[in-house]
């Protein structure tokens, strides 16, 4: 189907002056959404909105190449001036397989190198989507390799609980997860529950239970933490303060709207979408979460050997987080207050937060709209761009790119449409709400201004702590010697991570 774009890609070539990008290959993605999304037939679209019907559904995290609709010389929007967009199916998450991440890896390539004239549907495309369900995610659908039937070595484990967890990794059970892409949260439930049915060897039903909910912890502390650091002693820190914020939530203050299900729930507080994000239905599909990373014969594969390793250097002190009482607490983290231990249940990640950019005016992040140069139209979606004068109708604007690198957001103004004009109805020029250096408070000592970044509504209304944690530390690549350091996480003005206690 993708034949279309290369022919059309063909006609303009002679025009180079005259090209724009083709749309990027975007994605279905609303957090923690309901899984099906409408679609609609085009020509009941333009006679009814949406109250003609759906005409199917697209479910989160399928991936499409978007277009824009045109009907009586105008693209298809609703009143508001939102496109509804023609689209083609790149990968269908209800039928992908392995196969589908090069599928989708060399989509997002060619529609990269793309010029086009405009954005126009062929007359094949015969439905549409709302475009304020796509984003455009470069994140390609992640697979487990197949078993290579070789065994590097025993399964191991420094204690029972680790060695069920790392035998339910190397199980079928654990395999059954990431055959298919889509539910991927539910069907690890569902493995736990038949593994620890028939490994009923390994341990008690209350032993078999608590290592899945310690396997849950690790993947949740793997994932939201920075995986970049790999085994150094601040990110190993930053993990067991995500597995004390994962305790916290369900010993001494267990409450539904966290996930917490009865007391010492640390799989329902750990997998909840609402409170750690990584467990979305989308974000399950593009990651290895919910992945047997552990299995020995992947301990040769770089990023599996990686994540081995720092689930050996953390998952001891998240045992004593989560089973050890008071004095594990203590022995994680010395040197700290039993009282705010046991308080901290939220932390701020910076780095991961929205981004914003109160030092360049008129700038404006849009969801959806349509660009016109006479009779060619554009699509502008998921994007930001700077907005120049007006014009009629619409704005002049440039794109507005940004790239994040570890210590700040470098920007890039391009302009890549000449002479087309954004919708202005899609142009508020809102200056941005409170929008800190790098989200930490004014007086802070920081070096330099390189991010700006929103801040949580609840962040002020807690006690912001400093722990401190004792850390073998053996570096990003975790190969290193693992000398003993002591780090410190936190407080008011550490620019990548704040634990927060006592937040009501």
């Amino acid at each position: 189907m993708r034949i279309w774009f290369g022919a059309l890609a063909l006609l303009v070539s002679f025009d180079l002056l005259a090209a724009i990008p083709a749309t990027p290959v975007m994605t279905v993605y609303k957090f923690n959404g309901p899984m099906d999304v409408p679609y609609y037939d085009a020509d009941r679209f333009a006679a009814a909105g949406t109250a003609a019907g759906r005409a199917g559904t697209l479910v989160q995290g399928t991936s499409v190449i978007p277009c824009l609709m045109i009907r009586d010389g105008e693209p298809l929007t609703d009143r508001d001036g939102t496109p509804y967009v023609g689209f083609e199916v790149v990968v269908d998450p209800r039928s992908a397989t392995p196969a589908s991440t090069e599928v989708f890896k060399r989509a997002v390539a060619e529609r990269k190198e793309l010029q086009v004239r405009n954005h126009h549907c062929p007359a094949s495309v015969r439905n549409v989507i709302n475009v304020r369900e796509l984003y455009a995610l470069e994140k390609a659908p992640f697979f487990d390799p197949p078993r290579s039937g070789r065994r590097n070595g025993s399964i191991g484990g420094a204690s029972e609980l680790d060695r069920i967890v790392r035998a339910f990794h190397d199980s079928s059970e654990c395999a059954s997860v990431n055959a298919r892409l889509t539910r991927r949260r539910q069907a690890l439930e569902r493995a736990w529950e038949d593994f620890s049915a028939r490994r009923s060897d390994l341990g008690s039903p209350t032993t078999l239970a608590r290592a899945k909910h310690l396997d849950y912890a690790m993947r949740t502390a793997l994932y939201e933490g920075h995986l970049g650091r790999g085994c150094n002693a601040y990110g190993a820190c930053e993990r067991n303060i995500v597995v004390l914020s994962i305790r916290n939530r369900a010993v001494g203050q267990c409450q539904s709207k966290q996930g917490c299900t009865f007391p010492g729930d640390f799989q329902g507080v750990s997998s909840a979408p609402s409170q750690y994000n990584i467990w979305d239905e989308y974000l399950t599909q593009i990651s290895g979460l919910t992945a047997c990373y552990l299995r020995p014969d992947l301990a040769d594969r770089d990023n599996y050997a990686k994540l081995q390793a720092m689930y050996a250097q953390t998952v001891p002190d998240a045992e004593q987080i989560l089973y050890g009482g008071d004095s594990g607490l203590r022995a994680v983290f010395p040197g700290n207050s039993l009282s705010d231990l046991t308080t901290t249940r939220h932390y701020y990640h910076a780095p991961a937060m929205s981004q914003c950019f109160p030092n360049h005016d008129r700038v404006e992040y849009m969801t959806g709209a349509v660009a016109r140069k006479g009779g060619d139209f554009a699509l502008i979606a998921n994007t930001r761009i700077e907005v120049g004068d007006k014009s009629g109708s619409g704005y002049a604007f440039k794109e507005f790119l940004v790239t994040q690198e570890p210590d700040r957001d470098v920007v890039r103004v391009q302009d890549n449409y000449p002479g087309f004009l954004v919708d202005a109805r899609k142009v508020s020029l809102k200056r941005p709400d409170y929008c800190p250096p790098y989200g930490i408070p004014g007086g802070c000592r920081s070096a330099g201004t390189g991010r700006y970044r929103k801040v949580p509504n609840w962040l002020g209304s807690g006690d912001p702590v400093e722990l401190h944690c004792r850390i073998a530390d053996r570096g990003e690549t975790c190969k290193g010697s693992g000398a003993m350091r002591s780090v410190s996480v936190g407080g008011t003005c550490d620019k990548e991570m704040r634990p927060v206690a006592r937040v009501p």
